[in-house]
């Protein structure tokens, strides 16, 4: 649609997640009237990030030493390990300021349509983890989706081999939402992490 350039622009932003061509083309013209300085510091935070950041030894978490923050963190309880997905998925977690152990990023979830079985995930680096007996709680935190729905399973089978508590986050009905708006599953899993109410 545009010349050249501008064209490679919008569509090297489309690559990006959660871009749409409309938001490519928004932003392509937002940094063409940017001033020259801005977007050379853009240019090199983005070379930068790529240069700087790797994935943590222990954990896989995003860091830019061989151990992330968490890692280090003497505070963390070693006996409690919540397994994640993705990375973002630990600063999701952190925001609750609730949990105060350590995390395992697997890389991603299984999903047979996209090709990634159980050897292409971080599975055989949380196994190494759990070898030394420290860890007495594995706290499955994958999507409530059909992927993260057979890696919880996969993972489950695999941890019940071990004398290691095995809990998964509780799933169900959102805060501020309608009954009558949710889907036959989520009621379900509602239904079945009720809790008894205080007296």
């Amino acid at each position: 649609m545009y010349e050249g350039i501008v064209q490679e622009l919008i569509d090297e932003l489309g690559q990006l997640p959660g871009i749409g061509p409309k938001s490519a083309q928004r932003i392509a013209f937002h940094i063409l009237q940017t001033e020259k300085v801005d977007v050379t510091r853009l240019a090199n935070v983005l070379l930068e990030v790529r240069d700087k950041v790797r994935f943590c030894d222990i954990c896989g978490n995003v860091s830019e030493q061989p151990t992330c923050m968490i890692c280090r963190d003497p505070r963390r309880s070693a006996a409690l390990i919540c397994v994640v997905e993705e990375a973002k998925d630990v600063v999701a977690i952190e925001r609750t300021r609730e949990f105060k152990g350590l995390y395992h990023v697997l890389g991603g979830a299984i999903s047979p349509i996209d090709g990634v079985g159980p050897d292409d995930l971080r599975i055989r680096q949380l196994m190494q983890r759990l070898a030394d007996n420290t860890v007495q709680e594995v706290i499955i935190a994958t999507d409530p989706n059909l992927e993260g729905e057979a890696t919880a399973t996969y993972l489950s089978r695999l941890l019940t081999t071990l004398e290691i508590r095995v809990t998964r986050l509780a799933s169900g009905l959102p805060v501020g939402g309608d009954l009558e708006y949710a889907d036959e599953v989520t009621l379900g899993r509602a239904f079945e992490g009720r809790r008894e109410v205080a007296k």
